[in-house]
């Protein structure tokens, strides 16, 4: 099986209190071209401050301190992270918990190097495109952060299907001070068009405030 390889930027944390284990995974690790940090106990992984870089986490499921399920439940929202599991007992609830949680793969010890590392390249990757979307949704959410209030209204129609004589009524100014408007937002937002812009409000939820607002 190939292994995919990503920067040697991104990180792959290993979390696992057999520290002679967790020495041989690091050596694995990073003679496959990542970053690698081990910790010994769950509470030292999650006190170390988040990774702006593509990461996964080898995590052992038996840890002493907190088990890894609920390691994982407490890393829930950090989709840019995810986790494969590792145990040298495992059974099917085990399994199937950690799996509708969103692990990226559970493993059972012993287990095939190349197996692990395939899945470290998935996750690796998955954990970038994650990292990707956070990014895109943080500039979007800083072009409608500079829109004045004026032009969010003017937005918020015209996503919602308003012509421009209709927002103009709505908001007691003319069509063609509302065509002002709509050029400087669009600008704002580097929408290049209706349905651009629509998909933008969508993902910020302006849409489901107009609605809302007109229920």
């Amino acid at each position: 099986m190939s292994v995919l390889l990503s920067s040697p930027q991104s990180i792959v944390f290993v979390v696992d209190d057999d520290v002679s284990f967790g020495g041989f995974l690091k050596r694995l690790i990073e003679a496959a071209g990542w970053q690698s940090e081990t910790f010994a106990s769950a509470r030292e992984f999650l006190s170390r401050p988040r990774a702006l870089v593509p990461s996964c986490v080898v995590l052992d499921v038996g840890l002493p301190d907190i088990n890894g399920l609920d390691v994982q439940q407490r890393l829930a929202d950090r989709s840019d992270m995810p986790i494969i599991f590792i145990t040298g007992q495992a059974d099917v609830a085990m399994t199937v918990r950690a799996m509708k949680a969103g692990a990226a793969e559970f493993l059972t010890k012993p287990f095939r190097n190349d197996v692990l590392l395939e899945a470290i390249g998935h996750a690796v990757v998955r954990s970038k495109a994650a990292l990707d979307q956070e990014a895109e949704m943080q500039a979007l959410r800083e072009r409608y952060a500079s829109l004045s209030q004026r032009e969010r209204e003017v937005m918020a129609l015209v996503v919602a299907g308003r012509l421009n004589k209709l927002v103009g009524g709505e908001l007691g100014i003319s069509e063609i001070t509302v065509k002002a408007h709509r050029g400087k937002m669009m600008r704002k937002m580097n929408a290049r068009c209706l349905p651009e812009l629509v998909h933008m409000a969508a993902k910020l939820g302006v849409v489901t405030q107009v609605l809302a607002k007109a229920a």
